[in-house]
């Protein structure tokens, strides 16, 4: 990948105006503190390096029976509100999101909104907590953001890199049923949503890799697995029996924004 002679010192200077930014340069990470906590801090946690650069997978991150509190919290509809306006339920912690008008009347003119997100929770701080106590995550870059994908039957989600105003690492911890994620790797860094149509743009090398999420693992993008891969649930049934159910919680940290 060409870079510019005026190289990025730092991962702010990918948030200045578009005119402003240096060109890309993928930050170098080490798993070291990682692997010694996978090592020495739980018998049953497995690190795994997968075959994307930069993909680590953590397996068996949460046990069974916190799995079940999880889940039982999202599903509180006293505490938890699904989004249901698109194929797949998701739910969204902290920031905004948009909320789609209904597909029924095509002819419709009504405006997506913009909602406010309820913040992180309390009920997910001890998580968050676990992933400081591993070295996942630096413990003053503790996430503000997670949103909150269900899939059944054949439903994904398209091809993607997540935004690049979040930094590194973005982490995902997988529940229930276990799913494979497909890694596209690209020809350099690109920043495009799949809402805006940019996404299904960018260019590729052709080079796809398939890593296996099972239930309770926590898949950690740092990296080219980042910044420079496109990541996807295909939209597919196969290899899904009739009670396949994946819940995905994925955790986010954008600078500047600090948890109040």
């Amino acid at each position: 990948m060409s870079l510019d002679k005026k190289k990025r010192k730092c991962i702010d200077q990918f948030f200045a105006p578009v005119s402003k930014r240096p060109c890309f340069q993928i930050p170098k990470t080490s798993q070291r503190e990682v692997l010694a906590f996978a090592e020495n801090g739980s018998s049953n946690l497995k690190l795994e390096e997968t075959i994307v650069p930069g993909l680590t997978l953590l397996q068996n991150f949460i046990t069974p029976n916190e799995e079940e509190k999880i889940l039982k919290y999202l599903n509180d509809p006293l505490q938890c509100t699904w989004r249901t306006d698109l194929s797949r339920r998701t739910m969204h912690f902290g920031g905004t999101y948009c909320l789609m008008p209904p597909k029924a009347n095509p002819s419709s003119k009504v405006q997506p909104q913009i909602l406010q997100a309820p913040p992180m929770p309390e009920e997910l701080m001890w998580l968050i907590q676990r992933m400081v106590d591993a070295h996942v995550l630096p413990d003053d870059q503790r996430p503000q953001y997670c949103i909150v994908n269900e899939y059944r039957g054949n439903l994904g989600i398209s091809a993607h890199t997540e935004n690049f105003q979040f930094a590194e690492p973005v982490v995902g911890l997988s529940l229930l049923s276990a799913c494979h994620i497909r890694f596209h790797e690209l020809v350099k860094p690109y920043d495009g949503s799949v809402r805006s149509g940019k996404a299904s743009k960018a260019e590729k090398t052709g080079l796809v890799e398939d890593v296996l999420l099972p239930g309770r693992s926590l898949l950690v993008m740092r990296g080219e697995s980042r910044w420079k891969w496109q990541h996807e649930i295909v939209r597919s049934a196969k290899g899904r029996g009739p009670n396949w159910k994946r819940i995905s919680l994925t955790f986010r940290y954008k600078p500047d924004d600090k948890i109040k």
